[in-house]
């Protein structure tokens, strides 16, 4: 065995050992009265740590090597993650809701209002993706790596979330208020609504398959510890990340509520603004909503999306450590600026928006949610400016 192979023998040994205490804490969890619905969050929370972590699924990601080197295969990924999503999600709603009548919206669903306040909270995240170099989910996942930027940003994100509790009265009464909750199945049905989606989803598919990189014959593994060796060291591919995480997605709707991200940062972070005095008495009509909910739970760190959050990070932690991408480093002063000011913006577009790129645009996309159709593309656009005008750099 050479020096590299043996090197890695405590990466691996200590990625073993956080999956076996991962494994261990699903199944106290599930022993607890009530506490099955936290072991799953726990547990479904490592699988997409891991998916996250080893197929690099990051929307400032994707969308970046687009823009700048043409590269389609990232977007390609959300669209398959959004058409498995909308196949899923769509059959999980009709049963809860048989009929869409007007009116009636499903349980839970990441459907939202369509406004100008949205569409501002959209560009509003799309620019502090740029500016912290992620997205709220990938700068989860890459504090499992020991990014020295990620803990800036969500704390940038946090105080983000107390801000935008402070401006959400002023768009509440402006715009939020009287906004259309416009949901496909409402007008189309769900096959019709379903339809469409993929419909749109095909075309964009056959638009960025146009700017697809040369495909490059990909080497057979010579034996089951190679195929092993390159499962948990290269990179898993696009299509892998995007379809992987469409089906985690509609496990999780089955199970708990629509995906997310935020919803525990954001009531930590009211929870913290309520006992300082720094929000307003009363938040009109906020917890009227569904999405990343950010009512303050009275355990705030055991709540299923706190445990799915923490899954999260514990398996991104476990497949950096095995793949060799465990690098933590000690942070410049440039990467705290761009953690806490683009964390700030990503923060403040999560809570104005209802949501995140996982929460808004992913969930309510797969759930026929006009609104993230609107969320996404407001910040597409952003990171396409921000990436023309450098403000990442």
């Amino acid at each position: 065995m050479d020096g590299t192979g043996a090197a890695r023998w405590p990466a691996l040994a200590t990625a073993s050992v956080v999956l076996v205490l991962l494994a261990a804490g699903v199944h106290l969890l599930g022993e607890r009265s009530g506490g099955r619905a936290l072991a799953f969050a726990l547990g479904i929370g490592a699988v997409l740590g891991i998916v996250l972590q080893r197929s690099r699924f990051c929307f400032y990601c994707h969308a970046r090597d687009y823009f700048e080197r043409g590269d389609a295969r990232g977007l390609l990924a959300i669209v398959a993650a959004l058409a498995v999503g909308t196949l899923g999600v769509h059959v999980v709603m009709s049963g809860w809701l048989p009929v869409p009548q007007p009116g009636r919206l499903p349980p839970d669903a990441h459907i939202g209002p369509v406004s100008w306040a949205l569409v501002l909270a959209g560009l509003a995240f799309g620019v502090g993706m740029v500016v912290s170099g992620s997205c709220i989910s990938a700068h989860w996942y890459r504090l499992g790596e020991g990014s020295p930027t990620a803990p800036f940003a969500l704390a940038g994100a946090a105080l983000g979330f107390v801000l935008g509790f402070n401006t959400w009265n002023p768009l509440y009464s402006a715009t939020i208020a009287t906004a259309p909750v416009p949901w496909l199945p409402h007008h189309l049905g769900y096959a019709g609504s379903a339809a469409l989606q993929l419909a749109v989803l095909a075309l964009a598919s056959a638009l960025l398959w146009r700017r697809l990189p040369p495909a490059r014959n990909a080497a057979v593994p010579a034996s089951f510890g190679a195929a092993l060796r390159a499962l948990l060291r290269g990179r898993w591919p696009y299509v892998w990340g995007g379809l992987a995480v469409g089906a985690i997605a509609v496990i999780v709707v089955l199970r708990l509520r629509p995906l997310g991200v935020t919803a525990a940062l954001g009531s930590a972070a009211r929870a913290a603004g309520e006992g300082h005095g720094l929000l307003p008495q009363r938040l009109e009509g906020l917890d009227g909503f569904a999405g990343c909910v950010t009512a303050v739970a009275q355990s705030l760190w055991q709540t299923p999306n706190a445990l799915l959050v923490g899954g999260l990070v514990a398996g991104a932690f476990a497949a950096a450590l095995a793949s060799g991408q465990f690098r933590p480093a000690w942070p410049r002063p440039a990467q705290v600026a761009r953690g806490l000011g683009g964390g700030l913006l990503l923060g403040w577009g999560a809570m104005t928006g209802l949501g995140c790129t996982v929460g808004n645009l992913l969930s309510g996309t797969m759930a026929g949610a006009l609104s993230g159709w609107v969320f996404g593309a407001a910040v597409l656009l952003a990171v396409w400016a921000g990436l023309k005008l450098r403000w990442g750099n």
